[in-house]
């Protein structure tokens, strides 16, 4: 019997290494495959690439910045995707302040010698109160962001994030909404409204975690993420097909 696909898309200066606890968790009832998020110019090109990467159907996971391209991935190929999740993530659009935030940023990793990977500040607005003085994790983050470097931070901070809101009642497959406790970048309140405007979602808030959940909690995110994965659903390319013929 073939496992089915699992994708997870990791967040803005992510690798790989971000879903690296989950992919060795879950290969016994899925197929684990993480998604490179970091050479489009827009959320349309991200999508299509995951589309264009994955199998057939598969079960979906996002991760902040991966979860906005996962929701564009739902508006462009519901039929494709058989389980959702949605990981401290935002279906909203940047606000006029925020958009000013990143450009600032931008300007400061554009100049020589100032892009710091994951320093103390970010430290404090990611993770959870507990896990600020973690080295290990801290070295782990700071390694991804290294890894990707200057080039890729600007190009994922430039990616326009939408409104989700009004496509996010049209999502029919089982669906997981979860977050840190402690996420201040995406709170717990922005992931309560995100889940009630889903259709059946289930809510999980992580109680040790700020944003950073996959890392911060992994043996919670892997049991979330099992527990969705054996939500029963109809294979939605059968299902398009039994409502094209009739």
């Amino acid at each position: 019997m073939t496992l089915p696909q699992i994708v997870l898309i990791p967040g803005l200066m992510n690798d790989a290494d971000l879903w690296r606890d989950q992919v060795a968790d879950l290969r016994d009832i899925a197929q684990p495959r993480v998604a490179d998020i970091t050479h489009g110019t827009s959320l349309a090109v991200l999508a299509e690439m995951v589309l264009a990467t994955s199998a057939d159907t598969f079960a979906l996971a996002g991760f902040s910045l991966g979860g906005t391209v996962a929701l564009e991935v739902m508006r462009r190929a519901p039929e494709r995707v058989t389980h959702l999740a949605l990981l401290d993530t935002t279906m909203l659009p940047d606000t006029p302040e925020r958009s000013r935030e990143r450009e600032q940023l931008i300007a400061q990793t554009a100049k020589p010698g100032r892009f710091h990977g994951f320093g103390r500040r970010l430290a404090r607005s990611y993770l959870s109160p507990d896990n600020q003085s973690n080295i290990a994790l801290i070295d782990r983050v700071r390694a991804m962001t290294k890894r990707l470097g200057p080039e890729v931070f600007i190009r994922q901070s430039r990616i326009e994030r939408p409104d989700s809101r009004p496509s996010l009642a049209r999502i029919t497959c089982p669906t997981l909404v979860l977050c840190g406790r402690h996420d201040v970048l995406t709170p717990p309140d922005l992931h309560k409204d995100l889940a009630n405007r889903i259709p059946g979602a289930d809510l999980s808030i992580l109680e040790e975690s700020g944003h950073l959940t996959p890392i911060e909690e992994p043996d919670a995110v892997s049991a979330n993420l099992r527990a969705l994965l054996r939500r029963r659903t109809r294979s939605p390319l059968k299902v398009a097909a039994v409502e094209t013929n009739t």
